[in-house]
């Protein structure tokens, strides 16, 4: 290779850096929240706290306390109803095969077929919420729930 080569060879790959570094690369990168996925994120941060009737703090949970805040915390910075029949009222029904991340999922925990709790859909058949033993990540399919399940909803578009 003889220098005016190298020469141009040089020049060429400098500007072309220098174009790079001007008008970037051509593709752009970008991150998108998956908020349901986050909403079930925030929630499994509090996984172990206290039950408290009428709580709405990590210093202690009732379930729609529970659902309320970590609503209001993640990135939806959602601010939901306060109790879980009025929870209830929100958002879009979808089945059970339709569950994602971050749904709320609403049980009859007191009188038969009325709304008393309410959690937030996790993964793989769980949910996570405030019971009377504190935030935790609950089978589904377990007895007591299965014959308590009302419905779900989306609130997150």
């Amino acid at each position: 290779m003889n220098v005016s080569k190298i020469r141009w060879t040089a020049v060429f790959v400098i500007l072309s850096l220098l174009a790079v570094l001007v008008f970037g690369s051509g593709s752009s990168a970008s991150a998108t929240v998956n908020y349901g996925q986050e909403v079930a994120s925030v929630a499994n941060k509090y996984v172990g706290s206290p039950y408290k009737y009428g709580g709405t703090t990590p210093k202690g949970f009732d379930a729609s306390g529970f659902t309320q805040f970590v609503y209001k915390n993640a990135a939806t910075k959602m601010t939901i109803p306060r109790t879980s029949a009025d929870q209830y009222k929100k958002g879009k029904s979808i089945s059970r095969s339709q569950l994602q991340p971050g749904d709320l999922v609403f049980y009859a925990t007191g009188t038969k077929g009325k709304v008393s709790f309410v959690a937030i859909y996790n993964k793989n058949g769980t949910f996570i919420g405030a019971t009377s033993k504190g935030v935790k990540v609950v089978k589904m399919s377990d007895t007591y729930w299965k014959d308590r399940y009302i419905g779900a909803k989306r609130l997150i578009k």
